[in-house]
Order: structure tokens, then C-alpha cells, then sequence
């Protein structure tokens, strides 16, 4: 067991359900720090991480995890201290149906999903007490079976316990990700940190999509910059009604932020939804309106960007078959 492990409180038995590019560097991390960590994954990459282990390029550092241990069956991993479930959102529900073999009575399952209905869905699985919001900012994807390439982003995590309590066993996880070189974070409330990112990544995901244009283009036209900020007040406004507390100031901050991303960025719904793929359509704007819905909020923009960019996914998917 390496030093890292002892200062972090003895070596976590962890699980990653999804080993794409944000699963494989967190887990990564995490085995390369002496952590065990088992990783769930299929086919070819499955192969190859057996066969050859994980490989992660990666502004902050190269490494390999080898051999890697992993399994396209969570039976094989069985209960784990963590559960860092990394699928997209569109994968969840033969995920969550995967998660019991994993789950103990004292299991955490961090949810690191692009949307805000993600820990609610996992939670009806398995309980509340289980599920750990979290959120991931990094830019990662993989680069081949057993392959991650981390991109950019800070590379960081953060999560707590669904009523925003520091408990020992979020402590635990802070603290073996810190000895394993990953910036981790436990706000004071979850919820408005993933409020805040879905704020950010929903308006221009489905503005981006339906126009096919980058950041630089849709920030610097003053039409597609006022529909940006007008979608962002929309989930503004539906999360506040639900009890959300977002900063008074945040779709002028997004703006912001958006204002210092490349020129030529684009969302990864954008280029899911054009090269025919799957995409998180149905929990970006979707969402947003389901839960505007729920709650009498108008989401006219969002619902507009939902049904337009619904259509092109239907076109791409059936130019993809």
C-alpha cells in the first residue's frame, strides 16, 4: 500500500460504472494512487484493459494503470466503499439495474451526470442515504479501447451528501482523491453547483446544436448571445422554483465564463446530435422543460431548442442506420 493510500485513511475499494474518458481518469487516479478499483466496461475496451491496462494522457501527467481489473459485470466487483457512476445519461438505466451487486449498507454512489435529474433517478434504486451528488469538470474521452485523453478542464470533482452534510465517508473520498493528485471539492450545497453547470451547458448544447455554430459565434451575435442568456434565466427561474439557490448573478457569470472558452468550442451534444450518435438531449432542454412543467415555469426557448434539435437528431440517426 503506497503512502498516498495511508494518508487518505486505507486504501478505498472503489467501482466505475462507465470507463470512458471521466471515469477512466478519476478511476485511474485512484488505482494508479493504490486504490482498488474495479472498472466496468465492454467490448474492446473491455479487451484491451485487460490485455494491456489502463492507459491516460493527461496535461497533469501520464500514467498506466497495469493490469487493470475489470469486468463487463458488476457481480464480479461485488460491494464497494464508492460507486463513481460515469455514464452519460441516456446509459442510466441499465447502469442503475447494474448497481446492486455494488452497493452495501454503507455504499456511496457519486452521480457525475451533465443534468440535475440524475440523483434522483439513481436514488429511487437505491435509496437517498446511497446516492452522493457530484459533479466532474473536465474535458476527458477516450482515445482508443483502454485508452483515455484527458483534453482539459481542471480536472476536479465535487460532490457531499444529498442534504449537504460533510460526512466522514465524503471526507474519506475527498481525501483519497487529493492523495491521488485530483482536485476535490465538498460545497456547501450541491445542488446549486449542479444547477449552476446545467445553467451553463444546456443553452448552449441545444443553441449550438440547432444552429451548428461554436461558442465564438453564438456569444458575439447579439441574437444567438440574447437567446443564450434568455435559455439560462429560463432554468434560472425553474430551479429557484424548486427551491434551488442560485446566485443572484449567475446568467451574467455563465456569460462570463462563456466569454473566456475557445472560439471554436463546441458542445458535445452539438456533436453527438450531428454525427447521428445518442445524445443527452431528453436531460439538457428536456429537462427543463419536464421540470418547468412540474413547477408552472415557462421554458419557451428551451422548449423550442428541445423540439428543433429533436427533430435533427431523428434525421441524423436515420442518415447514421
Amino acid at each position: 500500500m503506497t503512502e498516498t493510500v495511508r494518508d487518505a485513511g486505507g486504501a478505498l475499494k472503489v467501482a466505475v460504472v462507465g470507463t470512458g474518458g471521466v471515469g477512466g481518469y478519476f478511476g485511474g487516479r485512484l488505482a494508479e494512487a493504490g486504490h482498488d478499483v474495479g472498472f466496468v466496461a465492454r467490448g474492446a475496451h473491455l479487451d484491451a484493459l485487460r490485455r494491456e491496462g489502463l492507459h491516460v494522457d493527461s496535461p497533469a501527467g501520464d500514467f498506466t494503470v497495469a493490469p487493470a481489473r475489470a469486468s463487463d459485470d458488476t457481480h464480479d466487483i461485488g460491494e464497494v466503499d464508492v460507486v463513481l457512476l460515469c455514464v452519460k445519461t441516456w446509459q442510466l438505466p441499465p447502469a442503475i439495474a447494474a448497481l446492486k451487486p455494488l452497493v452495501g449498507p454503507d455504499t456511496a454512489v457519486v452521480t457525475l451526470q451533465n443534468g440535475v435529474e440524475a440523483p434522483e433517478q439513481v436514488a429511487q434504486e437505491v435509496g437517498r442515504g446511497a446516492v452522493l451528488p457530484g459533479t466532474a469538470k473536465i474535458i476527458a474521452h477516450l482515445d482508443g479501447p483502454g485508452r483515455v485523453r484527458h483534453v482539459g478542464g481542471p480536472g476536479s470533482l465535487a460532490f457531499t451528501e444529498w442534504d449537504n452534510r460533510a460526512t466522514p465517508r465524503v471526507e474519506r473520498l475527498r481525501a483519497a482523491l487529493a492523495g491521488a493528485g485530483v482536485s476535490a471539492t465538498v460545497p456547501d450545497d450541491i445542488w446549486a453547483e449542479l444547477w449552476a453547470k446545467f445553467l451553463f451547458v444546456v443553452p448552449f448544447g441545444g443553441l449550438g446544436t440547432v444552429t451548428d455554430a461554436p461558442f465564438g459565434v453564438l456569444r458575439s451575435r447579439p441574437g444567438t448571445r440574447r437567446l443564450l442568456a434568455e435559455g439560462m434565466t429560463e432554468i434560472e427561474r425553474v430551479a429557484r422554483a424548486l427551491d434551488v439557490r442560485l446566485p443572484d448573478d449567475i446568467v451574467t457569470r455563465t456569460l462570463d465564463f462563456i466569454d473566456q472558452q475557445p472560439a471554436e468550442g463546441t458542445s458535445s451534444l452539438q456533436r453527438d446530435i450531428r454525427a447521428g450518435r445518442p445524445s443527452e438531449l431528453d436531460a439538457w432542454n428536456g429537462s427543463v422543460v419536464r421540470l418547468g412543467g412540474r413547477t408552472g415555469t415557462p421554458t419557451p426557448v428551451n422548449g423550442y431548442l428541445y423540439e428543433v434539435a429533436s427533430v435533427l437528431a431523428a434525421r441524423a440517426g436515420d442518415s447514421a442506420r
